[in-house]
């Protein structure tokens, strides 16, 4: 990649999430130029006043809109991060320009319909210029993707056994910002919602038999899961953590780097006996009724937090979570792991995964998986591995494995 004046630019930098990028890229110790990006300047400079590195941050104004502005952005940063949702609203011209410029791009969004149109523009684009394009790099779907990744390597390491199936299961307790229900309420209203319920949603296109397609359907209810001896039902992200992990396994396939044979992915919430799973599963599927009906829809946005708002400093420093993992090879040998987080999943998390992220890409060029050739519409784990997972173990992230 040429010199660009910034290792990254951080567009969407007034939101809610994005003032809280700008801090946690301000109290880096590594030397790090980076901009500060987005649509109004009075904003901006209000954000970068309140920044310890003021003096060096850039600020640079750009309305996703303006294709030449957006384009300029892109040319001068070798990474740019992005906290700018709903993203199938605001974030086409800002990956269109990245790809142009083979700048490499990160973001938070969750929104699967909108990566599976990348992946259909970019994606051989990106993957011959080497250009890595590594959305769903927050809470969605760092703990899944990244978690998986590395239960199913020590399988093969230290067992010398291929990966059949892993499941994951999440405890949590935190806040939600207006910009995740901004994204998921824009699901609905586009009409996408229905087909990003196919498993395979982000994989390579391929036939996937029947009964490949009924072992990876979403759970519905719930069920005592022996694995761990507890109750679990549906997870509310898991219909796109479980996309996102597939992808994965199907481009480590193509890559001759394959997970194992019929690979499996499934996860669930981890609850602490039945009643509590089924009181909590059956309100979550009064949520998604409510989301799914147009009237009930508008009703909910006059109500729910806004674009820019999100919960309290003390809700965000009081939040957690919790993944374990449990991989199990073909003839039932079993790896477990675990990852926790002190510290909002959607907001504290988030914010050091898609940072963390953003600075592999920018700092730690050829070790990440791949070296230098790699690029795409890749994931947390097809895009940064392990160089990712020494980064947040660095960060406080607590990563066990084995």
């Amino acid at each position: 990649m040429p010199e660009r004046k910034y290792d990254i630019v951080l567009y969407g930098a007034t939101g809610f999430v994005g003032r809280q990028a700008a801090e946690y890229l301000d109290r880096q110790r590594a030397k790090l130029a980076f901009a500060i990006a987005g649509r109004d300047e009075a904003k901006l400079e209000a954000v970068r006043a309140g920044l310890r590195r003021r003096r060096s941050v850039g600020v640079i104004v750009a309305d996703s809109a303006d294709r030449k502005a957006v384009d300029a952005m892109a040319a001068s940063a070798r990474v740019v991060l992005n906290t700018a949702g709903p993203f199938a609203l605001y974030g086409d011209a800002v990956v269109d320009a990245c790809v142009r410029r083979k700048t490499h791009y990160t973001d938070i969004t969750g929104e699967t319909p909108w990566v599976r149109g990348l992946i259909e523009k970019h994606h051989d684009r990106a993957a011959k210029d080497a250009t890595r394009i590594v959305p769903f790099c927050g809470f969605d779907s760092v703990p899944s993707d990244l978690g998986t990744f590395l239960v199913v390597r020590h399988m093969q390491e230290r067992l010398g056994a291929p990966c059949r199936e892993v499941r994951a299961y999440f405890r949590m307790f935190g806040g939600v910002n207006g910009g995740t229900l901004a994204s998921a309420l824009n699901l609905y209203d586009a009409g996408l919602a229905e087909q990003a319920r196919d498993p395979f949603y982000l994989d390579p296109p391929r036939r996937h038999p029947a009964a490949e397609v009924r072992a990876n359907r979403d759970p519905r209810g719930i069920a005592w899961d022996p694995g761990i001896r507890a109750w679990v039902g549906p997870f509310v992200m898991g219909f796109i953590n479980t996309r996102v992990v597939r992808r994965s396994a199907a481009l480590f396939d193509a890559w001759g780097e394959p997970y194992g044979p019929g690979f499996r992915y499934q996860e669930y919430t981890r609850y602490g006996g039945r009643v509590s799973a089924a009181l909590v599963t059956g309100a979550m599927g009064l949520f998604n009724a409510a989301i799914a009906a147009g009237a009930a829809r508008n009703a909910l946005r006059r109500v729910l937090p806004k674009p820019g708002q999100g919960p309290s400093e003390a809700t965000m420093d009081a939040g957690w979570f919790r993944t374990d993992l449990l991989a199990i090879s073909a003839d039932g040998a079993t790896v477990r792991g675990r990852i926790s987080h002190q510290g909002d999943p959607g907001n504290r998390a988030t914010v050091r995964f898609v940072c963390e992220s953003a600075l592999a890409l920018a700092l730690d060029g050829n070790r990440l998986p791949g070296g230098g050739k790699r690029g795409g519409v890749l994931t947390p784990a097809t895009a940064l591995g392990e160089v990712l997972a020494e980064r947040l173990r660095r960060g406080g992230v607590e990563i066990e494995i084995g």
